[in-house]
């Protein structure tokens, strides 16, 4: 499956999660809205009633026009114009609500028609039976004669109410929410596959390149060694021997790095910590870079600061992460190689810093360089050979040692990567 084709997928899959979360939506607030047009209308009727019976309570005639009117969402009038009894509107009001299911809390309270004062309120938990209410408060409601007023009640926990009655609305958009979680985590790991899938061609494509050099030049070598005339001349005997020795080694040391790396992948990795000079170590591994530096024509500067240079580590690994570092900072210099090692000491450690004049790295690269098998971006062909292994080695020796890596680059002006080291 091709890159486009991955494209078109991920952006046909976005289409249809988005459609069918759109859809959802607008199904959802379709349902929610009619059952708060089902609330309103039953609260409407309801509320119609009771002043109806409040009139009737007090011998006088029903209204002619609808009394109730609804100033928001929760909240609603009725214009009863008349003398009421809270003991009385307490009781209708809970008998009307319990006669249409409507089960929620709420408060009503009761206003003076020429003030627009409330003259008193209270709150109604509907799970409190009415008997208990009945008979703790009834006889201490107020009552109000020769006076008219109108009464208001109140829905607190309307929308909660609403919500929790669309079931099987909420239980198809909890599952559609899984579905669509399902599939986009499905999508990532797709994703994520082929990307490991490219990483690993990527390597298998590297790795017989770079086994493929030395391995062709020892068959040359000894196709060489086999001509009997080889003999009768020392010089060059020893010259393709020293060839054949040094592909051997190249070999090894390929074959030593990724064995390194799958230890490293196992967790097998076993340190040997002792007290190390980190300055030693430095000059040594710079020794062993020393001819393909001068090759090169490069040279190597020290601004070595730290007066504690000791820590605890392993010896061999704080060499390879150095001579790999040195190593990278020669092999991508498009130039002479100008390197400057750099040590200091910082609370409780020493940071050791390489900086070159190399090609430097883009940013849009950076947080992907210590990743394994990764390469920066340079087109079909790669001038220079690798795994892809060295940072990500180097930063899971560090992490090893309980340190840490950083790197400062910019494209054509170098690079400067920093390890801290703990003195313990």
């Amino acid at each position: 499956m091709n890159r486009y084709t991955i494209r078109l997928l991920v952006v046909l899959a976005a289409i249809a999660i988005t459609g069918i979360i759109s859809t959802q939506v607008f199904w959802l607030r379709r349902a929610f809205d009619l059952k708060e047009k089902q609330f309103n209308q039953t609260v409407n009727i309801a509320l119609k009633s009771v002043a109806e019976q409040i009139l009737a309570y007090n011998q006088h005639a029903a209204p002619v026009i609808n009394p109730v009117c609804q100033y928001s969402t929760n909240y609603f009038v009725v214009s009863v114009n008349d003398v009421i009894d809270a003991n009385v509107l307490e009781y209708f009001l809970r008998k009307e609500f319990s006669k249409r299911n409507v089960t929620m809390d709420f408060e009503y309270g009761i206003y003076d028609c020429n003030s627009e004062r409330m003259v008193y309120g209270n709150y109604v938990n509907t799970g409190a039976g009415e008997f208990e209410l009945h008979q703790t408060k009834r006889t201490d409601l107020p009552k109000w004669e020769n006076k008219t007023y109108y009464f208001g009640v109140n829905f607190p926990t309307r929308e909660n109410h609403l919500l929790s009655q669309m079931g099987i609305w909420g239980f198809s958009s909890f599952v559609l929410l899984v579905m669509v979680v399902f599939f986009a985590y499905a999508l990532f790991v797709i994703l994520k596959q082929k990307r490991l899938s490219e990483i690993q061609r990527d390597f298998i494509n590297n790795m017989t390149h770079e086994f493929k050099t030395p391995i062709s030049t020892i068959a040359i070598s000894s196709e060489v060694l086999k001509n009997p005339s080889i003999l009768e001349n020392p010089g060059r005997l020893l010259n393709y021997a020293t060839i054949i020795q040094e592909q051997a080694c190249r070999l090894k040391n390929q074959v030593e790095t990724v064995l390194q790396m799958a230890s490293i992948d196992k967790d097998q990795i076993k340190l040997r910590k002792e007290p190390v000079d980190v300055h030693e170590v430095i000059y040594k591994a710079v020794e062993n870079i020393e001819e393909l530096l001068k090759q090169q024509n490069g040279s190597i500067t020290y601004q070595l600061e730290a007066d504690e240079s000791i820590v605890q580590a392993d010896c061999l690994h704080l060499t390879n992460m150095i001579y790999n570092l040195l190593d990278n900072a020669i092999k991508y210099s498009s130039i002479s190689p100008q390197i400057c090692i750099i040590t200091k000491n910082e609370k409780k450690g020493i940071w050791l810093c390489i900086r070159d004049n190399g090609i430097g790295i883009s940013k849009e690269y950076q947080k992907k360089i210590f990743d394994k098998f990764y390469r920066v971006p340079t087109g079909n062909v790669h001038d220079v050979k690798g795994f892809g292994l060295g940072l990500n080695y180097i930063q899971s020796l560090v992490k090893a040692h309980k340190g840490h890596i950083t790197l400062l680059s910019e494209l054509h002006n170098g690079s400067t990567f920093s390890i801290f080291l703990p003195a313990q």
